[in-house]
């Protein structure tokens, strides 16, 4: 081949090869402009974790029940049980039944047609379903603990209460928590506002977020919940609303709210707590919270 033939190739390859290059940066101009797209479709994938929570199929059947009884916001030691006041055996279990309620929705699944196990059975798979630590990736559901025999943790709790209770947890380990400590430096209103950013943030990938709620220094609550979802916004209202599991109310949900113009969060008032102002912390985000 002479010279110019020489030449004349090498210029076709290099206006091949620029028409490739135009053709690689429109396709990645395109997909540039379809990524926020691409994000929200990932996103409400993930958040479908979070939002097939059901309160009345994902939670224990049997209640915790507080160490103290409050009146007017003063806690003192309860009496024993009696038919005017709630059963009281099962006490400082708040923290244990949330983390475990999240575990089962993350590590376990439910066969309804299958045989029960036997409670030695069951309490061994009850077990290896709290080793997990609570902030890990949800598991495939072919990779999950199988619980034969009932359909969600809330059916299989009733029946087999004792099992349950004897193999979730200690309620004791819960007073030397780590996380726990921070009520008694972490009390600003600034600390509270990056709180509620990190629920937001939680609930917007789809998780958890088990809340550890107190009044310190006075002892009007110190107790954990599991939010689970954001209520939808009311128009008329800054306040922003979320859907709770609350341990000693396996009744219904409830609620707690975010009340902007303060910084604050308030907890809904029951037979125990006088309700109102109470600060928020995270709890089993991460190690040592």
């Amino acid at each position: 081949m002479d010279r110019r033939g020489r030449r004349d190739g090498f210029v076709a390859v290099a206006r091949w090869a620029t028409r490739r290059g135009r053709a690689y940066h429109l396709s990645a101009l395109r997909t540039a402009k379809r990524l926020p797209w691409l994000l929200a479709a990932a996103l409400v994938a993930t958040n479908a974790q979070a939002s097939d929570f059901n309160f009345y199929h994902d939670t224990f059947a049997f209640a915790n029940a507080t160490v103290f009884k409050y009146y007017k916001g003063i806690a003192f030691l309860r009496a024993p049980s009696g038919k005017t006041d709630p059963a009281n055996s099962y006490t400082r279990r708040c923290f244990v039944m949330t983390r475990v309620a999240m575990q089962f929705h993350k590590f376990a699944r439910f066969d309804p047609h299958g045989q029960p196990l036997d409670d030695r059975a069951l309490a061994a798979r009850v077990r290896a379903v709290t080793r997990p630590a609570p902030w890990r990736e949800a598991l495939p559901p072919k990779e999950r603990i199988v619980f034969p025999g009932y359909a969600n943790l809330r059916e299989m709790s009733k029946a087999r209460e004792t099992v349950l209770k004897e193999n979730i947890g200690a309620g004791w380990p819960t007073y030397f928590r780590p996380g726990n400590f921070r009520m008694f430096y972490q009390r600003s209103p600034k600390y509270q506002e990056q709180t509620h950013s990190r629920l937001d943030d939680v609930l917007a990938h789809g998780d958890f977020f088990i809340a550890y709620l107190t009044t310190y220094p006075r002892l009007s609550i110190n107790h954990a919940v599991l939010i689970y979802a954001r209520k939808n916004p009311d128009a008329r209202s800054d306040i922003e609303r979320y859907l709770v599991y609350d341990p000693n109310h396996p009744d219904s949900p409830r609620e707690l709210t975010w009340l902007p113009r303060e910084d604050s969060f308030a907890y809904q008032k029951d037979v125990d707590f006088v309700g109102g102002h109470i600060r928020v912390y995270q709890s089993y985000g991460k190690w040592l919270q």
